[in-house]
């Protein structure tokens, strides 16, 4: 397994929608078991491929309370919501440090293939594993959970993010030694 690099706002490459898994393969197992690394290691509760610059429909999620219910879905999609519109803060691995008030629905119901088997499953989904189910299905339609937001604050975001980007740059070359 491997730790991959994770796509940081506002790199466009964040906005490209993913494309349907084909076939269930090795390939697309050790994608899942890549991303499981790197959501463990960010922490993270969920990780979506585009994050990690892959165009291709796989989410993973570990919503428990000790990381230890890894689910993985391939070409999931949401066919129903519904339950009550819960206000709550969101964070994302691909938006550091940055948590906001968005509202989801706090049920759903999901279709996807079973990445084990590469048969389709149906389930229905509430709480915490919703909202992220809705959070990750929106990364791999190239939506960001800021985009909930005001332009105002989108923007305040946008610039404060790219500032930290200049100043992390501007410090590691402060830091090579002089030829």
């Amino acid at each position: 397994m491997t730790i991959r690099d994770i796509l940081h706002y506002p790199d466009p490459r964040l906005r490209r929608r993913a494309e349907p898994v084909a076939v269930v393969d090795d390939d697309v197992r050790r994608l899942i078991a890549d991303m499981f690394e790197t959501m463990y290691a960010a922490p993270g509760i969920g990780l979506a491929a585009t994050q990690v610059n892959v165009t291709q429909r796989v989410i993973v999620i570990d919503v428990s309370e000790h990381a230890d219910t890894p689910r993985a879905f391939v070409n999931p999609e949401i066919l129903e919501l519904g339950g009550e519109i819960e206000r709550g803060q969101e964070g994302c691995l691909s938006v550091p440090d940055v948590y906001e008030e968005v509202d989801r629905h706090t049920w759903a119901r999901v279709r996807a293939v079973d990445p084990a088997d590469g048969q389709a499953i149906e389930f229905e989904a509430e709480g915490l594993l919703a909202i992220c189910i809705q959070h990750e299905i929106d990364h791999l339609d190239g939506k960001l959970f800021i985009d909930y937001l005001s332009e105002l604050k989108r923007n305040r975001i946008r610039k404060r993010i790219e500032k930290e980007q200049r100043q992390a740059q501007a410090d590691h070359y402060e830091s090579l030694p002089a030829l």
